[in-house]
């Protein structure tokens, strides 16, 4: 189980996922974020999770640990470090690697905050629905921007956008469970004009949710519930529901 609040969880889950893929060798040490260990605290005196040790080569030949973090900068460290040219996690094509990392941006600058704005909303039927449109409709645009065969976002391969968004779309049912109407996505043959887009959805996550480096990693439910709650709640006192309660994105 991963400790902390609910974008630690699913910010490291990323970095995890990308080790499991490579099947690089790594001990995975679990911290509680809020009473951050002296063992942290000498890699990373900013105690930012997750924190990757890397071992580095000094000049005189001997090793060192270095620390990087933020999960985008140490999963495309681990690409870089540990490549893979039978699965990549971006595209060969110099394009379409560039156009993944817009699409890799738009999770954290548009659809994470506004999953967040979604799920701490409080307040009249109609402001509800209204965050739940503006969810749904960066939820759209990131649809509307992969692959039309699929799977995934570039389309056979899993790869780096898919990774981005895997740990929050396989949270998605915390709406469900704490939000009047929930999540609003249509059922099969019920998407109107957005039938192809929401057919599409359904192709990616089941690809997802099913893919072993996501399923091995993700935090169960029962001891997750209290602290969605809390958010769902709006009482959360983290620096997420703080910059969400005041209208600022992802800290």
């Amino acid at each position: 189980m991963i400790k902390g609040g609910p974008n630690t969880r699913v910010i490291v889950q990323r970095v995890w996922i990308v080790l499991e893929e490579k099947k690089i060798p790594y001990q995975y040490i679990e911290v509680n974020p809020y009473k951050k260990p002296d063992s942290l605290l000498a890699l990373n005196p900013r105690g930012l999770v997750p924190t990757l040790a890397c071992p580095t080569i000094r000049p005189d030949g001997s090793t060192a640990v270095k620390p990087l973090y933020e999960s985008t900068v140490i999963n495309e460290y681990l690409e870089d470090a540990f490549p893979n040219p039978e699965q990549p996690l971006h595209p060969a094509d110099p394009y379409q690697k560039a156009r993944g990392r817009i699409w890799i941006d738009y999770v954290t600058s548009r659809i994470t905050p506004s999953f967040y704005r979604f799920l701490q909303y409080q307040g009249e039927e109609e402001g509800l629905n209204k965050a739940r449109e503006e969810f749904l409709g960066h939820l759209k645009e990131f649809i509307l921007a992969m692959d039309e065969i699929g799977p995934f976002f570039h389309g056979s391969n899993f790869m780096m956008p898919d990774i981005m968004l895997a740990p929050l779309a396989i949270r998605f049912w915390i709406i469900d469970q704490f939000k009047k109407g929930g999540l609003g996505i249509p059922a099969p043959g019920e998407g109107g004009n957005d039938e192809v887009v929401w057919n599409r959805w359904r192709m990616w996550l089941a690809a997802v949710e099913t893919r072993e480096s996501v399923a091995s990693t993700m935090s169960d439910k029962e001891h997750s519930m209290p602290i969605y709650k809390r958010y769902a709640d709006d009482v959360a006192q983290s620096e997420l529901a703080k910059a969400t309660r005041v209208g600022k994105g992802v800290p």
